[in-house]
């Protein structure tokens, strides 16, 4: 069995992203991995939207985003604390989530990305796509996929 160093956990807002927070946690504790905790600020495209007559709510939105991203992150960031689990946070902007995850993933050198998938299947896994296949298709790494 491989010896995972270093696991990425990216989050977002939804419940099965801190599900796959408490796997997290649970394995970096047994096995004494080290964490990143990252959350992607996705730039999702306006069509047909005058962006010049939009631009302030739009900033708006993403600074809020961030600020919730941020607060998130703090918090999970004290669990793995609190079990003396090594643990760093990022935040990156401007590329799509899988993109973001799999970059990172790169940055950090983690050997195990866990993450939660929302479990879309059919006209809504092809209209809103899924993440968690795109990153489980692209990534050069292990990838442990959470369901919901």
């Amino acid at each position: 069995m491989p010896t995972y160093k270093h696991i990425l956990v990216p989050v977002d807002e939804s419940p099965i992203s801190y599900a796959a927070v408490e796997n997290a946690l649970s394995l970096a504790k047994e096995i004494h991995a080290s964490v990143t905790v990252m959350s992607v600020i996705a730039v999702d495209p306006f069509i047909g939207v005058d962006f010049y007559k939009v631009a302030p709510a739009v900033t708006e939105y993403f600074m809020k985003a961030e600020e919730n991203a941020l607060l998130r992150l703090k918090e999970i960031e004290s669990l793995f604390s609190r079990d003396e689990i090594s643990v760093n946070t990022k935040v990156i902007h401007g590329v799509s989530a899988a993109e973001g995850i799999i970059n990172i993933a790169d940055e950090v050198s983690a050997d195990l990305i866990i993450m939660g998938s929302h479990g879309r299947t059919g006209l809504k896994k092809v209209v809103l796509g899924s993440v968690a296949q795109t990153v489980l298709t692209q990534s050069p790494i292990p990838v442990l996929i959470i369901k919901s």
